[in-house]
């Protein structure tokens, strides 16, 4: 009476080495770099006036 309607997702390919994957990758990295260097710089601006008297 219950039927099942889940079906299995093909996995995805570990190594796709296509030239538009590679460029996506290497845009997403930048963009992941860029973000982190801002985040990181904006953090150290936010605390420059700490000191640890230590």
């Amino acid at each position: 009476m219950s039927e099942n309607d889940v079906i299995d997702l093909a996995a995805p390919e570990k190594n796709l080495d296509d030239p538009v994957t590679e460029l996506l990758r290497q845009g997403a990295k930048k963009l992941l770099s860029q973000a982190i260097e801002v985040e990181l710089l904006e953090l150290l601006e936010k605390y420059q006036d700490l000191k640890d008297f230590h």
